[in-house]
């Protein structure tokens, strides 16, 4: 059977899809999510004047968005969210509860993940330049969330919470698509020629 062939089958799919179905996967799936991003937020490197530092933690939620899907995608988020504003140490530097300035990338990450899941499922995730407009588009939902969130609960304007939450992390994230250019439509690559 053709590649092209393989793919068109797979149409409608995101990677978690490849997995037999049960319960018991989709709760795997949604708990390995949230703990892939809790991990992931762990890997923080501090900003010099930003309340936020440069974190894996935004790769692992587009990442679970995309290979999770929709649904389980933004699961996994709630579950992030919800344990650590519980007190689970796992926001970004080992951060918890709902105080944290930060926690509106949080909350962006929930958007983020339902969209690039949704995305993943049309096929986003498939091609280099589908995927690096998926992975770009991911963190832009997060910073329309994160970026107002961090002005309010720092009390800045938006020019300087844009100033210390967003325009600081460009170069990283554009690595991040990098990143995810690479491994998603090669996985899909890998899963075709099987």
């Amino acid at each position: 059977m053709s590649t092209a062939a393989v793919s068109a089958r797979r149409s409608g799919q995101v990677l978690a899809d490849l997995i037999p179905s049960s319960r018991v996967r989709d709760v795997a799936l949604v708990a390995g999510g949230a703990v892939l991003t809790g991990v992931a937020a762990q890997i923080a490197v501090p900003v010099p004047g930003s309340p936020v530092p440069v974190t894996g933690q935004t790769f692992a939620a587009l990442l679970v968005g995309t290979t999770l899907g929709a649904r389980r995608g933004l699961l996994s988020l709630a579950l992030y969210a919800l344990v650590g504003m519980a007190g689970m140490p796992w926001f970004a530097e080992g951060g918890s509860g709902t105080a944290a300035p930060s926690l509106g990338y949080v909350f962006g990450m929930l958007l983020a993940v339902t969209v690039v899941g949704a995305l993943a499922r049309r096929g986003a995730d498939r091609s280099v330049l589908r995927t690096a407009g998926t992975m770009l588009l991911g963190e832009a939902l997060i910073y329309a969330v994160g970026v107002p969130y961090l002005a309010l609960a720092a009390d800045m304007s938006l020019t300087a919470a844009i100033a210390a939450g967003l325009t600081p992390f460009l170069i990283g994230d554009a690595v991040k698509a990098a990143l995810a250019m690479g491994v998603l439509p090669t996985a899909w690559k890998l899963v075709d020629k099987r």
